[in-house]
Protein backbone atom coordinates (compact mmCIF):
# COMPACT_ATOMS: atom_id res chain seq x y z
CA UNK A 1 0.00 0.00 0.00
CA UNK A 2 1.43 3.35 -1.05
CA UNK A 3 2.03 6.23 1.85
CA UNK A 4 2.49 9.55 0.18
CA UNK A 5 4.13 10.57 2.80
CA UNK A 6 7.01 8.06 2.88
CA UNK A 7 7.72 8.96 -0.67
CA UNK A 8 8.14 12.49 -0.13
CA UNK A 9 10.76 11.80 2.63
CA UNK A 10 8.25 12.46 5.55
CA UNK A 11 7.14 10.23 8.26
CA UNK A 12 3.45 9.58 8.78
CA UNK A 13 3.17 12.01 11.07
CA UNK A 14 4.54 14.75 9.06
CA UNK A 15 7.90 14.58 10.43
CA UNK A 16 11.07 15.14 7.94
CA UNK A 17 12.73 11.46 7.66
CA UNK A 18 16.79 11.91 8.48
CA UNK A 19 17.58 9.20 6.81
CA UNK A 20 16.36 10.96 4.07
CA UNK A 21 16.73 14.31 4.12
CA UNK A 22 19.74 16.04 5.34
CA UNK A 23 19.42 17.84 8.61
CA UNK A 24 19.20 21.76 8.47
CA UNK A 25 22.52 23.49 8.14
CA UNK A 26 22.95 25.73 11.69
CA UNK A 27 23.14 29.36 10.64
CA UNK A 28 26.11 31.19 11.93
CA UNK A 29 24.81 33.86 14.87
CA UNK A 30 26.71 37.03 13.95
CA UNK A 31 24.54 39.11 14.77
CA UNK A 32 24.00 37.82 17.79
CA UNK A 33 27.75 36.86 18.60
CA UNK A 34 28.06 40.73 18.65
CA UNK A 35 24.95 41.60 20.78
CA UNK A 36 22.45 42.32 18.31
CA UNK A 37 21.14 45.03 16.78
CA UNK A 38 20.82 46.53 20.84
CA UNK A 39 24.51 46.00 21.38
CA UNK A 40 25.61 48.48 18.73
CA UNK A 41 23.22 50.91 20.14
CA UNK A 42 24.47 50.45 23.95
CA UNK A 43 28.00 50.56 23.20
CA UNK A 44 28.04 54.10 21.39
CA UNK A 45 26.03 55.53 24.22
CA UNK A 46 28.68 55.16 27.11
CA UNK A 47 31.28 57.10 23.94
CA UNK A 48 28.96 59.83 23.55
CA UNK A 49 28.40 60.12 26.63
CA UNK A 50 32.27 60.85 27.45
CA UNK A 51 32.33 63.43 24.86
CA UNK A 52 29.66 65.70 25.91
CA UNK A 53 31.22 65.50 29.74
CA UNK A 54 34.37 65.76 28.36
CA UNK A 55 33.46 69.55 26.71
CA UNK A 56 31.36 70.37 29.86
CA UNK A 57 33.16 68.65 32.77
CA UNK A 58 37.15 67.53 33.50
CA UNK A 59 38.85 64.32 32.09
CA UNK A 60 37.74 62.46 35.43
CA UNK A 61 34.26 63.69 35.80
CA UNK A 62 33.95 62.72 31.86
CA UNK A 63 35.43 59.07 32.60
CA UNK A 64 33.20 58.98 35.57
CA UNK A 65 30.24 59.26 33.63
CA UNK A 66 30.77 57.07 30.84
CA UNK A 67 31.39 54.17 33.54
CA UNK A 68 28.02 55.04 35.73
CA UNK A 69 26.32 54.96 31.83
CA UNK A 70 27.52 51.64 31.06
CA UNK A 71 26.97 50.58 34.79
CA UNK A 72 23.09 51.68 34.15
CA UNK A 73 23.23 49.76 30.42
CA UNK A 74 24.41 47.04 31.59
CA UNK A 75 21.73 46.48 34.43
CA UNK A 76 18.73 47.81 31.68
CA UNK A 77 19.83 45.00 29.89
CA UNK A 78 19.89 42.46 32.72
CA UNK A 79 16.51 43.39 33.46
CA UNK A 80 15.42 43.07 30.15
CA UNK A 81 16.89 39.31 30.25
CA UNK A 82 20.25 39.63 28.28
CA UNK A 83 22.67 37.01 28.49
CA UNK A 84 24.70 38.44 31.20
CA UNK A 85 28.15 37.92 28.82
CA UNK A 86 26.51 40.18 26.03
CA UNK A 87 24.45 42.76 28.52
CA UNK A 88 28.30 43.46 30.44
CA UNK A 89 30.01 43.76 26.82
CA UNK A 90 29.97 47.14 26.84
CA UNK A 91 30.38 48.10 30.19
CA UNK A 92 33.78 46.01 30.42
CA UNK A 93 35.56 48.08 27.15
CA UNK A 94 34.16 51.33 29.53
CA UNK A 95 35.92 50.18 32.35
CA UNK A 96 39.20 48.89 30.56
CA UNK A 97 39.46 52.34 29.19
CA UNK A 98 38.73 54.58 32.22
CA UNK A 99 41.49 52.47 34.07
CA UNK A 100 44.05 53.70 30.68
CA UNK A 101 42.70 57.07 31.36
CA UNK A 102 43.46 56.92 35.74
CA UNK A 103 46.63 55.57 34.53
CA UNK A 104 48.18 58.44 31.96
CA UNK A 105 45.35 61.10 32.70
CA UNK A 106 45.06 61.69 28.74
CA UNK A 107 41.10 61.82 27.87
CA UNK A 108 42.29 60.75 24.38
CA UNK A 109 43.69 57.36 26.05
CA UNK A 110 39.47 56.22 26.17
CA UNK A 111 40.11 54.74 22.81
CA UNK A 112 43.30 53.53 23.29
CA UNK A 113 42.42 50.04 23.54
CA UNK A 114 39.79 49.99 20.75
CA UNK A 115 43.03 51.51 18.15
CA UNK A 116 45.06 48.44 19.61
CA UNK A 117 42.12 45.78 19.23
CA UNK A 118 41.90 46.51 15.60
CA UNK A 119 45.63 45.87 14.59
CA UNK A 120 45.84 42.81 16.24
CA UNK A 121 42.87 42.00 14.78
CA UNK A 122 43.85 43.77 11.15
CA UNK A 123 46.83 41.54 11.88
CA UNK A 124 45.28 38.09 12.68
CA UNK A 125 42.86 38.13 9.51
CA UNK A 126 45.34 39.42 7.25
CA UNK A 127 47.44 36.84 8.06
CA UNK A 128 45.38 33.89 8.13
CA UNK A 129 44.69 34.86 4.50
CA UNK A 130 48.28 34.84 3.73
CA UNK A 131 48.64 31.45 5.58
CA UNK A 132 45.49 30.27 3.20
CA UNK A 133 43.62 29.57 6.33
CA UNK A 134 41.27 31.87 6.70
CA UNK A 135 39.31 33.14 9.94
CA UNK A 136 35.45 33.07 8.77
CA UNK A 137 36.37 29.34 7.24
CA UNK A 138 37.93 27.77 10.48
CA UNK A 139 34.77 29.39 12.53
CA UNK A 140 32.41 27.98 10.01
CA UNK A 141 34.14 24.50 10.16
CA UNK A 142 34.35 24.59 14.08
CA UNK A 143 30.69 25.26 14.30
CA UNK A 144 30.27 22.38 12.33
CA UNK A 145 32.32 19.76 14.66
CA UNK A 146 35.39 20.45 12.22
CA UNK A 147 33.84 17.21 10.13
CA UNK A 148 35.15 19.18 6.17
CA UNK A 149 37.90 19.42 4.77
CA UNK A 150 37.19 22.88 3.60
CA UNK A 151 40.13 24.20 2.21
CA UNK A 152 40.44 21.07 -0.61
CA UNK A 153 37.44 22.97 -2.09
CA UNK A 154 38.27 26.11 -4.22
CA UNK A 155 34.99 27.91 -4.17
CA UNK A 156 34.61 27.53 -0.33
CA UNK A 157 38.55 28.51 0.23
CA UNK A 158 37.95 31.82 -2.27
CA UNK A 159 34.76 33.16 -0.54
CA UNK A 160 36.30 32.83 3.19
CA UNK A 161 39.23 34.78 1.41
CA UNK A 162 36.38 37.51 0.62
CA UNK A 163 35.08 37.15 3.87
CA UNK A 164 37.95 36.97 6.33
CA UNK A 165 39.97 40.15 4.09
CA UNK A 166 36.70 42.37 4.22
CA UNK A 167 36.63 42.07 7.86
CA UNK A 168 40.57 42.78 7.71
CA UNK A 169 39.40 45.72 5.68
CA UNK A 170 37.35 47.16 8.28
CA UNK A 171 39.88 46.50 11.15
CA UNK A 172 42.93 48.02 9.40
CA UNK A 173 40.89 51.16 8.58
CA UNK A 174 39.97 51.94 12.02
CA UNK A 175 43.55 51.25 13.19
CA UNK A 176 44.99 53.95 10.15
CA UNK A 177 42.16 56.54 11.38
CA UNK A 178 42.19 56.08 14.63
CA UNK A 179 45.66 56.09 15.27
CA UNK A 180 45.89 59.28 13.05
CA UNK A 181 43.57 60.96 14.86
CA UNK A 182 45.09 59.57 18.63
CA UNK A 183 48.73 61.40 17.47
CA UNK A 184 46.83 64.64 16.44
CA UNK A 185 44.88 64.93 19.96
CA UNK A 186 41.36 64.75 17.84
CA UNK A 187 39.65 63.47 21.13
CA UNK A 188 36.01 64.37 19.59
CA UNK A 189 36.60 63.26 16.37
CA UNK A 190 37.95 59.40 17.69
CA UNK A 191 34.92 59.45 19.24
CA UNK A 192 33.01 59.67 16.02
CA UNK A 193 35.17 58.28 14.01
CA UNK A 194 34.32 55.01 16.93
CA UNK A 195 30.33 55.70 16.51
CA UNK A 196 30.70 55.83 12.45
CA UNK A 197 33.23 53.45 11.82
CA UNK A 198 31.67 50.85 14.31
CA UNK A 199 28.47 49.84 13.50
CA UNK A 200 28.13 50.31 9.66
CA UNK A 201 31.35 49.01 9.16
CA UNK A 202 30.47 46.28 11.10
CA UNK A 203 27.13 44.81 9.69
CA UNK A 204 29.05 45.14 6.07
CA UNK A 205 31.28 43.08 7.02
CA UNK A 206 28.69 40.57 8.80
CA UNK A 207 26.77 40.61 5.69
CA UNK A 208 29.99 38.96 4.11
CA UNK A 209 30.87 36.76 6.48
CA UNK A 210 27.03 35.48 6.32
CA UNK A 211 27.70 35.23 2.47
CA UNK A 212 30.58 32.96 2.75
CA UNK A 213 28.66 30.90 5.81
CA UNK A 214 25.77 30.69 3.34
CA UNK A 215 27.98 29.49 0.43
CA UNK A 216 30.35 27.06 2.47
CA UNK A 217 27.12 25.39 3.73
CA UNK A 218 25.44 25.03 0.39
CA UNK A 219 28.70 23.55 -1.29
CA UNK A 220 29.70 21.29 1.25
CA UNK A 221 26.79 20.08 3.39
CA UNK A 222 23.54 20.50 1.32
CA UNK A 223 25.61 19.45 -1.88
CA UNK A 224 26.67 15.89 -0.40
CA UNK A 225 23.00 15.01 -0.07
CA UNK A 226 23.25 15.05 -3.97
CA UNK A 227 26.67 13.80 -4.93
CA UNK A 228 27.73 17.13 -5.68
CA UNK A 229 30.88 17.53 -3.36
CA UNK A 230 33.12 14.55 -2.61
CA UNK A 231 33.09 13.12 0.84
CA UNK A 232 34.94 15.32 3.41
CA UNK A 233 35.33 12.42 6.35
CA UNK A 234 37.90 10.34 6.57
CA UNK A 235 36.80 7.26 6.01
CA UNK A 236 36.34 4.62 9.23
CA UNK A 237 38.15 1.36 9.69
CA UNK A 238 35.82 -1.82 9.32
CA UNK A 239 33.89 -2.65 12.15
CA UNK A 240 35.18 -5.79 13.68
CA UNK A 241 33.04 -8.58 13.35
CA UNK A 242 31.90 -6.93 9.73
CA UNK A 243 31.32 -9.70 6.87
CA UNK A 244 34.50 -11.00 5.28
Amino acid sequence: MSHPEIERGLSPAGDRNPGNTPPATPQPPVLESLGGKAGFIYSTVPVAVFVIALALLSTKAAVIAAVFTGAVLTVVRLVRGERPLAASGSLSGVLVAAGIVALTGSAKDFFLLGIWVAFAGFLATFGSVLFRRPLTGVAWNLLHGGRYAWREARQVLRAHDIATLAVALVLGARFVVKQWLYVHDATGWLAFAKIAMGTPLTVVAALVVAWAFRRTSKHLVAGRSDGTTAPQEPELPPRQGASR
